[in-house]
């Protein structure tokens, strides 16, 4: 069934039904849905408050399922990366702001953008790490493996919404089980958090097995890391929890490496690392 509403009256109802169930920012919130339903942005929003407009049960759909504190990336099925649009949805993991860093590590850190290396990042979520570097090294050959298979979907979409199909191939698996060739680089954004560690309510629709990494929460960065110095992988960039520089250093002292380096994020917490072997 479709409703008419004009567009301030619509926004000041959504506002109050947001604010009720303690959504932060409702007011924003109520903007950003309406633009997003209508795919319009902030100048027909500004220009378009005394308009009569029309809308389905969809929309009010939306409402309520942002008023359960449903992510809105989810709830839109789009997220911004890099001053980019992916396609998101429950399957996949919602990209924060601070794995641009962890893109930034890996194309710091490669000093021939032309050249034909094989990459390979585990744990690819949305796709959004593979996309941002195949499209900054066009001569890499990407690997990205991840044990979903809602994910892999998800990536799937991404790669060829970009037109990325002939340079980044999906596999499913579980770390580097799937992947047989010698990898020249590895990334990943592991989940890295503590099993009993309480989350936030928003968290709850995002998938478990992205967020939780063990008892302790660095147990599969362990693993990773198992895998580098046993394959003699020569770089491997990694996001981590702002907690476990000491655990990540303890865990390596006793090896052979050339480097490691820790870099921090936007609030100057540890947030990853790239290890030189």
């Amino acid at each position: 069934m479709r409703r008419k509403y004009i567009v301030e009256a619509l926004l000041r109802e959504i506002t109050q039904t947001l604010q009720v169930s303690r959504i932060p920012r409702a007011a924003r919130e109520a903007q950003l849905l309406l633009m997003a339903y209508f795919d319009k942005d902030e100048l027909w929003l500004l220009t378009n408050q005394k308009s009569e407009i029309e809308l389905d049960d969809t929309f009010f759909d939306w409402i309520t399922r942002r008023s359960r504190n449903e992510p809105f990336e989810y709830i839109v099925n789009r997220v911004s990366f890099y001053s980019q649009q992916f396609y998101i949805d429950e399957g996949a993991l919602i990209p924060r702001p601070e794995t641009e860093l962890l893109i930034d590590e890996v194309l710091k850190n490669i000093e021939d953008k032309e050249a034909a290396i094989r990459l390979v990042e585990v744990g690819v979520g949305s796709g959004i790490i593979s996309i941002m570097l195949a499209q900054h090294l066009p001569n890499a050959k990407i690997i990205a493996v991840d044990i979903s298979p809602k994910a892999l979907a998800v990536a799937q979409k991404n790669i060829e919404n970009f037109g990325l199909q002939n340079q980044i191939e999906l596999r499913e698996g579980s770390l580097l089980e799937s992947v047989d060739e010698q990898i020249d680089y590895l990334v990943s954004n592991p989940p890295y958090i503590a099993e009993d560690e309480e989350l936030e309510s928003n968290l709850s629709y995002e998938p478990q097995n992205a967020l939780f990494g063990g008892q302790i929460g660095d147990e599969i960065i362990q693993k990773l890391l198992d895998e580098v110095l046993r394959q003699k992988i020569k770089f491997f960039s990694c996001e981590m929890g702002y907690d476990q520089q000491d655990r990540i250093r303890s865990y390596l002292q006793n090896t052979k490496i050339k480097s490691l380096e820790f870099y921090q994020d936007y609030s100057s917490f540890d947030r990853g690392f790239t290890l030189k072997v």
